[in-house]
């Protein structure tokens, strides 16, 4: 991963861009892949595909990341110029209070805070409740509705998230031995800018060290899939793939009150091969490959899987029809809060393997995996 590579990942998880609102991770993602590129294309829905031609033009190989986070909208002023919201992506209530977000109007981001009744004015039983989102309000500081009008909030204004990209490193220990470092990365957005970001670094290896592969790359910035897995759809109706590596994050298992049945992925042991979700099982074809390459060129990797939750790939491999697909995840902690934890290196191991298999996945290898 080279210095601008991470300039351009931390500008990416830095970005403002809920699921409707991705505009300008699409733009930084468009500007950062042109230079590697053989053409770019928009779907209708927002979501940007950039092509990297081989030595075949088919079979394309489809290799989505979302880059829409979770947010939320303005959805009311009170009299009392307090903001009510809707949200935009799965949030656990628990996350949200106390923290800073930013809200994008007509004339121009305001910052304000997660907020609900004080706990010191609730009965005791209360206290002891989960504050629920219905009971929460945005605070700018305005003490009625004409000031926040004022400030330009309306209603359907987008709310992202307050938390920057930051770089870190930690001793790893194995049997109270020392191992070397890690390099982790803490910010917002890495479900799914991560998936984006590792898309456009294979098609900038591939371009600038000249590596060969037989096949029509498409790297995709895919649009609204916290909200019902939208630009998926539109953007596989664009690309018309023979393949699809959905490239993702995983729930990191290894915090406390977690089993490993549950989530059996953890940080720094490379990137999870996921065996199933509620939307997709993974073609078996495609998924031995890809372990099989990961061993030959001893790449860490782990396999996963989810009993609920879905990604792109679960409408992309049942569009027109069908797609061999498979979902490839960075574990990351935290996911679907204000700030999440990954490792660099998982990172890093991810393309490193998918640079292998995309030199792989010739005519031949691609229609053996739906040959009968």
């Amino acid at each position: 991963m080279t210095d601008s590579s991470l300039t351009f990942l931390e500008n990416l998880c830095n970005s403002f861009g809920p699921s409707g609102f991705e505009r300008d991770p699409i733009k930084l993602t468009r500007d950062y892949v042109q230079p590697f590129t053989t053409d770019l294309k928009v779907d209708k829905l927002g979501s940007l595909l950039f092509f990297k031609n081989g030595t075949a033009s088919s079979p394309q190989i489809l290799l989505p990341g979302h880059v829409d986070e979770v947010g939320f909208i303005v959805n009311g002023i009170n009299d009392k110029g307090f903001i009510t919201f809707l949200q935009l992506g799965g949030w656990f209530d628990q996350v949200l209070l106390g923290q800073r977000v930013l809200i994008r109007t007509r004339k121009g981001d305001l910052e304000g805070i997660i907020a609900a009744k004080p706990p010191h004015l609730l009965p005791p039983e209360e206290r002891k409740k989960v504050v629920e989102k219905s009971k929460m309000f945005i605070d700018i500081g305005c003490s009625n509705k004409q000031e926040v009008e004022a400030m330009g909030v309306r209603m359907g204004d987008p709310i992202m998230p307050v938390s920057k990209f930051s770089v870190t490193e930690k001793p790893v220990y194995e049997e109270e031995v020392q191992k070397g470092n890690m390099k982790l990365a803490i910010g917002k957005a890495f479900d799914d800018r991560i998936g984006a970001f590792i898309a456009a670094e294979i098609v900038r290896i591939l371009s600038t060290e000249s590596i060969a592969h037989p096949n029509t790359i498409i790297g995709a910035a895919t649009t609204q899939e916290e909200v019902g897995i939208r630009g998926a759809r539109t953007a596989a109706w664009l690309a018309e793939p023979d393949v699809c590596i959905t490239l993702e994050v995983d729930i990191a298992g290894d915090v406390p009150g977690i089993e490993a049945t549950e989530a059996p992925a953890v940080l720094g042991k490379g990137p999870s091969i996921l065996t199933f979700d509620a939307s997709l099982i993974p073609n078996q074809g495609l998924k031995e490959l890809i372990i099989q390459t990961a061993e030959k060129h001893q790449i860490k990797y782990q396999l996963s899987s989810m009993a609920r939750g879905a990604t792109d790939a679960g409408a992309i491999h049942i569009a027109r029809a069908g797609c061999p697909s498979i979902v490839i995840g960075v574990p990351t902690r935290h996911i679907h809060s204000h700030v999440g934890i990954l490792s660099l290196e998982d990172v890093e191991n991810c393309i490193r393997l998918l640079v292998e298999v995309v030199q792989l996945l010739d005519q031949e290898t691609v229609d053996n995996f739906t040959k009968v």
